[in-house]
């Protein structure tokens, strides 16, 4: 579950943020910077670190909006606003043959494994996932705001947009081992 450190941020400015947008946004970015600072500090290189430097990219730049324009009509959708940053952050890394899940795996795999085809390709999956999932939930978010169908329903969609890529993160990796094992890679 090393994979969800990453994620603390973003479940900070949903739990602050559905109350007080420009609170959660800065909570979210101290929350971020603090995670990076700390991973560099135990040695652990910036590329490594993607999806917490998009992080602390997004959630600058928000609480520097939500401060300005606290009334600004994102406000209304930062849920959407911020798993749309994550899918445009997911859907980058795999454009540049760099999948953020790589990062985060190489915290938990031994270097040997690194450059094995194996390794690679199930970050590409799970990379593809996660951008799937934070795509398709970005887009109900945006609906669910707009149409103002309430915070049960947004809750609803954030916690399948999460939970079915986490399910698929914590299952997948020993099955694609298992069956590169059976093939003989």
């Amino acid at each position: 579950m090393n994979y969800l450190r990453g994620f603390i941020p973003w479940i900070v400015f949903a739990a602050v943020g559905s109350a007080h947008w420009q609170w959660g946004a800065l909570a979210a970015l101290v929350a971020g910077g603090y995670l990076f600072a700390m991973d560099r500090k135990r040695g652990l290189s910036a590329d490594a670190l993607i999806l917490e430097q998009s992080t602390i990219a997004f959630f600058g730049v928000l609480s520097v909006i939500a401060f300005a324009a606290p009334d600004s009509a994102l406000r209304g959708y930062g849920g959407a606003l911020a798993t749309g940053w994550l899918a445009l952050t997911a859907w980058a890394t795999l454009a540049v043959r760099k999948p953020f899940t790589t990062g985060i795996a190489k915290r938990q795999a031994p270097r040997e494994v690194w450059t094995n085809p194996v390794f690679l390709r199930i970050n590409v999956v799970l990379t593809s996932v996660w951008a799937l999932a934070f795509t398709l939930t970005a887009t109900a978010l945006a609906v669910i705001d707009a149409e103002s169908l309430g915070t049960t329903a947004s809750i609803a969609v954030q916690v399948a947009g999460f939970a079915i890529p986490a399910i698929v993160t914590a299952q997948y990796p020993e099955r694609a081992r298992r069956a590169a094992v059976q093939k003989g890679a």
